[in-house]
């Protein structure tokens, strides 16, 4: 009898494992927005560096035209992973009421000392010489409560200009800016990368802020995920992050920037000459372990508050979950 249950054990185990071996990869889909900025946009071209990919995950990347959509898209269960900005974190928790949202990973953050911060256009030529002057004029932004939107309206507030009292705001996605500035559609226009470096563009344009004279150092952009999928797929997460890890330590590594520059000018369409500053000091910073800055991002959390986007601030240390790419880190030392 004793011998039966051993070989009955063994069996069970021996199926859980074939079980565990045949089941169907776990379905990721991972948003982005700017092309190269998010690493959504670029990631699929290094998947040869990848471990599990196709084994016990896989990814689809998708794009937004900003991050306040991707709210709508995790609540339906239509997107796994979310790269929100600091602004649509909280107003995805508290205004949509996802509250098993957490952050998972860092993706860039905008304003560190030595790095590039997103920018805000006027033309040359045009009236805008400071940003009073913006008062009665038109400022273009891709979504209300995005990063960037919240950073040009923390800008004007400093300068006593509010939104509809004093300017107007219109909606369009980042690659159609440099159009509306252009066609004077719009007195003021934010230029992400790879856009603010656009050769047309600042032949005729200039910076009047950027973010970082805006709001400081900036959490931008991270990875978040529902607890709900997280407990349920935990293993296959940190299999995700194990491969992003890697495939951004490569992208950030220098000696692969001419590659890098050469996927980009693939990617875009574009000579790869004008990507020299992509992974470089003159691009986001990213941390190379993929942590996320949780004290700036409070910081960015109560601003998102402040400006009437939310009624109250959270704290975003409960709303985070950095032991999967804790645990991903480890596999790599």
């Amino acid at each position: 009898m004793r011998s039966l249950k051993f070989v009955l054990a063994a069996l069970a185990v021996t199926l859980g494992a074939s079980s565990a071996a045949n089941a169907e990869p776990v379905k990721i889909r991972l948003s982005w927005v700017a092309p190269l900025a998010n690493i959504g946009s670029i990631i699929l071209e290094k998947k040869d560096l990848a471990k599990h990919m196709g084994k016990s995950y896989v990814l689809e990347p998708v794009r937004y035209q900003g991050t306040p959509p991707m709210i709508t898209a995790i609540a339906n269960g239509e997107l796994e992973i979310a790269d929100f900005a600091f602004s649509s974190l909280p107003i995805a928790i508290l205004n949509a009421g996802i509250d098993d949202l957490r952050v998972i990973s860092d993706e860039f953050q905008d304003g560190v000392t030595g790095r590039y911060s997103n920018e805000f256009f006027v033309l040359n030529d045009g009236p805008i010489k400071k940003v009073e002057d913006l008062k009665g004029k038109v400022v273009a932004t891709n979504v209300a409560g995005s990063g960037v939107d919240i950073a040009s309206r923390a800008m004007l507030r400093k300068h006593g200009l509010e939104d509809k009292r004093d300017y107007t705001v219109i909606e369009a996605p980042f690659p159609t800016m440099k159009a509306l500035l252009l066609e004077k559609k719009a007195d003021l226009i934010p230029a992400v990368l790879p856009f603010s470096l656009d050769p047309e563009l600042n032949k005729v344009a200039h910076r009047l802020f950027d973010m970082r004279e805006a709001i400081g150092r900036t959490q931008f952009v991270m990875f978040t995920a529902r607890k709900s999928f997280i407990d349920k797929n935990r293993a296959a997460l940190v299999d995700m992050m194990e491969d992003t890890l890697i495939i951004t330590r490569w992208f950030i590594d220098p000696k692969n920037q001419k590659e890098a520059a050469e996927i980009a000018g693939r990617v875009l369409k574009a000579p790869p000459e004008r990507f020299g500053w992509l992974f470089t000091a003159k691009d986001y910073y990213r941390d190379p372990n993929l942590m996320p800055d949780l004290d700036g991002l409070q910081k960015n959390v109560d601003l998102t508050r402040d400006l009437g986007f939310v009624k109250s601030s959270i704290d975003i240390k409960k709303y985070s979950d950095l032991s999967i790419v804790q645990e991903a880190a480890k596999r790599l030392k």
